[in-house]
């Protein structure tokens, strides 16, 4: 399986639609083909934004589950991984609103009076010497996501840890491209305030989603699949 994965990491859009195909003719191959093809990178989506291992999995879990139930209303407008992640934000958001009002917190914060800007980064060489401080590094760096504004850090995460396009973060979180441009400068320069040039080494191995955990949501969801029949 880790191979036929690992073929198609990056899928073009027919490989998307017929492994939709495949999944609404009740193949269910296809489907643990596609949380397998997905999971780490929506584990850190989740994670950046509920700031909590459990809650992630637990919320991409049910993200799959919504997935499965409706894939047959994926029509190919965005790609795949887009599709999923408002689904896995939709039920991210929707925790999030459910403890607030257990806490009887509404968290206001001001989003759109920054400047929006391009943030040129410096590439810098990778030595075998760097390999422990980086990885303090990235623990760090989680920790300072962790305590930032969540519309900054989920723009942040799906932009500079996910690679995806404003365009894509845009349709993904239902906002406009400069406000992408906006959230983005503001959660870079935070960032940069205390990890300076380390930010680009450590952002794309954030929150790692390993082999165990892939396995263990798969299962969870295959399981919770079986007995719903």
């Amino acid at each position: 399986m880790t191979n036929v994965v690992a073929a198609i990491a990056t899928p073009c859009a027919d490989d998307e639609q017929t492994l939709v195909r495949r999944i609404v003719a009740g193949d269910q191959t296809a489907f643990e083909l596609l949380m397998r093809l997905h999971n780490r990178r929506l584990y850190r989506l989740a994670r950046a934004t509920l700031r909590n291992d459990a809650e992630a999995e637990d919320a991409l879990q049910e993200a799959y589950l919504s997935a499965y139930r409706s894939i047959g209303q994926f029509r190919g407008d965005a790609t795949l991984f887009t599709w999923l992640s408002r689904l896995l934000l939709n039920e991210c958001f929707a925790r999030q609103r459910r403890y607030a009002r257990r806490q009887n917190v509404i968290p206001m914060v001001e989003l759109d009076n920054f400047a929006d800007a391009d943030v040129m980064s410096t590439p810098e060489v990778n030595t075998p010497e760097k390999e422990f401080a980086r990885a303090e590094m990235r623990a760090l760096l989680e920790r300072k996501l962790d305590h930032m504004p969540d519309a900054f850090r989920t723009v942040f995460v799906l932009r500079s840890v996910e690679e995806m396009s404003v365009e894509e973060t845009a349709q993904c979180l239902g906002i406009t491209e400069a406000t992408v441009r906006s959230r983005h400068f503001r959660a870079r320069s935070l960032l940069r305030e205390s990890l300076a040039r380390e930010i680009d080494l450590a952002e794309r191995d954030l929150f790692e989603f390993g082999g165990a955990h892939c396995d263990r949501v798969v299962a969870a969801v295959l399981s919770r699949l079986a007995r719903s029949r």
